[in-house]
């Protein structure tokens, strides 16, 4: 059923008082007031004389299009909290909403609060209006200066799945997300007004989506404000909502605008509470209809009608800075003027400058008000995670080599009991491939989230399940962001390849990260962590299209403070470093491990030490005991080391007198100087694993660029050649893979033998045979299908 809200005089038809809805609108004015002053003002903050050209900044930043609605529905969500003692978070999702979010959380006083230079007063009006889009200042959308703020306005579509990442674990928490009508034109947007599928109307809190229709992006209409009412609220109530439409004119009365919009909030809380309170009595027999919000306003709202003789308010034109010509223009300037007046600001504030007393009535208080919310500045709630001993997962390998096993099925035993151990505030979430990636023991213990249709034949889906799987990387990635920005943990795994689909929402995440560091009120959060498997050297049967190591690459040219990547080569030193990753805050962590059965080289306590250095000589593997190493073989990656211990496997047999070094990478950025990066080895310390003038051959899983780019300062550059994924790939076996891209062990020996002074003029009948050697693999797979035996089958001697 579709709710339109109805209109009519403002005395007869509103259940809200007069009283209540002046005081609405005097919030609201004031909150408008403030937005306008801030893309504005440099000075005269409350109009105490006529303004000047010099009061106003010499470069206006800023949208105001947005901004009349948001602060409009923030008024209304006040006066919910207030009546109803809920708890609630607002997402603002139009790009460029900041002036109303920040205006309202100095209206609320939290801004002071955090911010005591911004005081709630003239003086801190004034510099609340110069900080705006002001060198030095704050932006000019949400962001993590902006208290309650938990989503980034710099990108649009995320906010809706940050939104559902907020609500899950939280039971009386309502989140409502303003999306913007441009914003929903966006993917992930799209895709996530399906995420209502994978609430629990019990163990999970309420999102609220507010579609609010204001008619234009930047310069064009918007797609949804152009559609028939009726295909709107079809396509609404196909994804399971059931919407309230509240129209709103720019010549109406705003009393009667406020008495329809807070009947409809009325209407929208007691629907949720009504759903709550049937389905913790077991009587809601299916997935509940949640509400939604559709708010149609025109843009600009309350701004400029006409300037130059065009049309501003409701048109596109009202979208940035509608008067742009305020320091030059004396027209502009007066309707500038005219414009804030309009908003009757004596009546708002007293003379210092304050908010009067009945707008703080207007308000909640404390934690209520939605500035303040613990939930917009998660780390607040952080509570660490009890993490099992991992150690009673591990493998047992009492010879480098000598046991095999599928390192990720390893982790999600451990993983199973992570869940088991966090019942509240741990998630994994996955585009369908938790099972793909072998972590399936997490379903001994918990099942997948769904609240559709449950067959017979499904597995594991429950509406309590605490793994959450749907085929789409952006909203996978949107719960888990909203989930540790309001102070909870978990794992997004992936196929390796299809990670790319996000890069740009870990752009923003990174981004918030490294400036929430840099604010002493912003609580650490957990960190982001990837687990990145089905990779590269194992996408053969699918290929080329899912053959792509580059969101390592794509990682690392954020902070370095923040970014920790680690390639474990096998199962105990994934488990070490899953532990370590779980542990951290404030960070983007990136883990790459297969999911095939291959050998195992470290036991358990060795595999630990190795992670803590996240570097290393692997000295069973080496030849070089107690002399300076003729060569150094290094390796970074699952698939890279079974192939350089492969190739030292040959040296060994063909060239015994050689003095070989094997040194393992667990920890990428162990590689860089330690000025660039917080983990990076000391020169002396790498000078002693790579000595300056010693061949180095490095087997490294992704691009091979990448690790000159690390190590271009590093004292043996020169000498370091490195074999990686050179971007050839197809359906083929794993090892033809390797070929193609010339990481293959007999390759690596070839490349010995050319680099290591001497060897090349008295070893070319080896480094032929080698190369005939590949020759022979691939003719071996072309008649087969297969590898060839010796190759698919080889183990370390021990």
């Amino acid at each position: 059923m579709t709710i339109t809200a109805g209109g009519g005089s403002r005395a007869a038809e509103s259940r809200v008082d007069l009283a209540e809805l002046e005081r609405l609108d005097a919030w609201w004015r004031a909150a408008n007031y403030l937005s306008v002053g801030q893309i504005y003002l440099l000075d005269n903050p409350l109009l105490t004389e006529p303004l000047r050209p010099e009061h106003v900044k010499p470069r206006l930043l800023g949208h105001w299009g947005t901004t009349p609605g948001l602060t409009f529905l923030w008024a209304h969500l006040n006066r919910v909290v207030v009546r109803r003692g809920w708890d609630a978070l607002f997402v603002a999702g139009p790009g460029h909403g900041g002036p109303a979010v920040v205006a309202t959380a100095w209206l609320e006083g939290t801004y002071s609060e955090r911010f005591p230079d911004v005081s709630r007063d003239a003086a801190g009006m004034r510099r609340l209006f110069r900080q705006f889009s002001f060198p030095g200042g704050v932006p000019s959308h949400a962001a993590p200066e902006t208290p309650g703020s938990i989503h980034e306005g710099g990108e649009l579509g995320y906010s809706l799945a940050h939104a559902y990442g907020a609500a899950l674990d939280n039971p009386d928490l309502l989140v409502a997300c303003v999306v913007g009508d441009g914003e929903a034109e966006t993917g992930p947007l799209a895709t996530s007004w399906h995420a209502n599928k994978f609430l629990d109307p019990v163990s999970d809190g309420t999102v609220l989506p507010i579609l609010h229709l204001n008619g234009y992006k930047i310069a064009n209409p918007t797609v949804l404000s152009r559609i028939p009412e009726r295909e709107l609220l079809a396509l609404l109530e196909g994804y399971g909502h059931e919407p309230v439409l509240v129209d709103v004119g720019a010549d109406e009365d705003p009393m009667v605008v406020h008495a329809r919009a807070a009947e409809a909030m009325d209407r929208i809380v007691d629907t949720i509470a009504g759903i709550r309170a049937r389905a913790a009595r077991g009587e809601l027999g299916g997935r509940p209809r949640w509400p939604v919000l559709v708010l149609r306003s025109p843009k600009g709202w309350t701004g400029p009608r006409v300037v130059d003789g065009l049309p501003v308010e409701g048109t596109w034109r009202a979208h940035q800075v509608p008067l742009a010509r305020v320091r030059e223009d004396p027209e502009h300037l007066a309707q500038l003027e005219e414009w804030m007046r309009s908003y009757r600001p004596q009546e708002l504030f007293d003379d210092e400058g304050r908010p009067v007393s009945g707008l703080d009535a207007a308000a909640p208080t404390g934690e209520r008000r939605m500035s303040a919310t613990p939930h917009g500045n998660g780390g607040e709630l952080l509570r660490p995670l009890r993490l099992p001993d991992f150690r009673e997962q591990t493998v047992a390998v009492p010879r480098p080599g000598a046991v095999t096993a599928e390192a990720t099925r390893v982790l999600g035993n451990w993983l199973r009991e992570v869940v088991r151990a966090n019942p509240a505030n741990f998630r994994l979430v996955a585009p369908d491939e938790v099972a793909s990636n072998r972590l399936q023991a997490v379903f001994e213990v918990t099942d997948r989230l769904f609240t559709g249709e449950i067959l017979p034949t499904d597995e594991h889906l429950s509406p309590h399940g605490r793994v959450l799987e749907v085929l789409s990387e952006h909203l996978c990635e949107g719960w888990l962001e909203g989930y540790l920005l309001t102070g909870r943990h978990g794992v997004f795994t992936c196929y390796e390849a299809f990670i790319h689909i996000v890069d740009s929402m870990v752009n923003q995440h990174a981004k918030w990260i490294k400036v929430s560091r840099s604010i002493p009120w912003r609580r650490p959060i957990a960190s982001l962590n990837f687990l990145l498997t089905s990779h590269v050297w194992r996408q053969d049967h699918n290929g080329f299209s899912h053959q792509d190591p580059g969101f390592i690459d794509h990682v690392v040219n954020k902070k370095p403070e923040i970014v920790r990547v680690y390639l474990p080569p096998d199962a105990n030193t994934l488990l070490a470093v899953m532990d370590e990753c779980l542990r951290g805050r404030d960070l983007i962590n990136v883990v790459v491990a297969g999911k095939q059965a291959a050998s195992q080289w470290l036991a358990p306590d060795a595999a630990i030490a190795h992670v803590r250095r996240g570097i290393g000589i692997w000295d069973w593997a080496s030849s070089d005991a107690g002399v300076a190493p003729d060569v150094v073989l290094g390796c970074c990656g699952d698939v890279p080391t079974v192939e350089a211990l492969a190739a030292v496997d040959l040296l060994r047999r063909h060239l015994p007198q050689l003095r070989v070094r094997v040194v393992n990478v667990v920890d990428l950025m162990r590689l860089q100087d330690p000025t660039v990066h917080p983990h990076g080895l000391a020169d002396r310390e790498y000078d002693l694993l790579f000595p300056p003038d010693c061949p180095v051959i490095f087997a490294y899983h992704g691009y091979p660029w990448l690790i000159h780019r690390l190590t271009y300062r590093r004292h043996n550059h020169d000498h370091l050649h490195v074999r990686g994924y050179r971007e050839e790939g197809t359906t083929t076996t794993p090892f033809d893979m390797l070929m193609l891209n010339d990481l293959d062990r007999f390759h690596l020996v070839a490349d010995v033998i050319d680099r290591v002074p001497g060897l090349g003029v008295r070893h070319a009948a080896l480094r032929q045979r080698m190369l005939d050697e590949r020759l022979s693999c691939r003719a071996h797979t072309r008649r087969t299908g297969e590898d060839a035996p010796d190759v698919r089958d080889w183990a370390w001697p021990g």
